[in-house]
């Protein structure tokens, strides 16, 4: 069965080439990986161009204007023609076997949405923190109290439940599009092993603590249409997690 990978690119020349290796090594091969660059100023469409070249199962495409990673993703989604549709960011990695542990796990078990657990890379590609490890299920309920789903250990199954699109909203669309799916009744699966790494790249304009924490109740409120109170009570939630994966390495 076919998965289409779903990758916006903005400026991503340092890694892009090692998150191709990634993808072009994984031991199950029935994939299109859709790359779409998002108006980068260095020389990721070069890179991409000579993707493409080497492997026809790499199709490329370029916004006229700068529409941000949501966007970027869904105009990647409408183009995609995978029964599976799975993300990976252009800095981050998978394991060599990651879908062809999770696409029969989904196959065999008739899952219609999993998750895997995931490592950490610093800039460099050296390993940092711990693992996080996922539950073996997630609901919606779950989710709004513990964001563990990340975008790229996701895979949806587009035949069964149709194709899910990131939100308009600012910040965060990949996780309203996971509560989206989790709303309409689908729960995720876990598969508890480190099948791909998160890289942390410096950002030097990080937001505060309490910036993050007003965000994602205005987050909450705007996606989910909860007011106030219901928003700070899973807020809660989401600061007590973060703070225990924060200090339990």
């Amino acid at each position: 069965m076919k998965v289409s990978i779903i990758t916006p690119v903005y400026n991503a020349e340092r890694f892009l080439r090692e998150t191709a290796e990634s993808v072009i090594n994984q031991t199950y091969q029935d994939w299109e990986w859709i790359l779409v660059n998002d108006c980068s100023t260095d020389d990721s469409w070069s890179i991409m161009q000579e993707l493409a070249d080497k492997d026809n199962r790499i199709k490329i495409f370029s916004n006229s204007e700068n529409l941000k990673s949501g966007k970027t993703r869904n105009f990647a989604i409408k183009q995609a023609i995978g029964r599976y549709i799975a993300f990976l960011d252009a800095d981050d990695k998978w394991h060599v076997d990651k879908l062809a542990i999770q696409i029969p796990f989904m196959m065999q078990n008739d899952y219609y949405f999993s998750h895997t657990s995931y490592g950490y890379l610093d800039e460099l590609g050296n390993k940092i923190k711990s693992t996080l490890h996922v539950s073996k299920e997630v609901d919606y309920q779950h989710l709004l109290k513990r964001t563990e789903i990340s975008c790229l250990t996701a895979v949806y199954d587009a035949e069964k439940i149709g194709k899910f699109y990131m939100s308009e909203h600012a910040r965060k669309q990949d996780y309203a599009l996971w509560l989206s799916i989790l709303k309409s009744g689908v729960k995720s699966y876990g598969i508890d092993k480190e099948l791909a790494y998160y890289r942390q790249v410096k950002n030097s304009a990080t937001s505060s603590k309490h910036k993050l924490i007003l965000k994602h109740i205005d987050f909450l409120k705007d996606t989910q249409g909860f007011g106030t109170i219901k928003a700070m009570y899973y807020t809660g939630y989401w600061m007590i997690n973060g703070f225990i994966r924060y200090f339990i390495k």
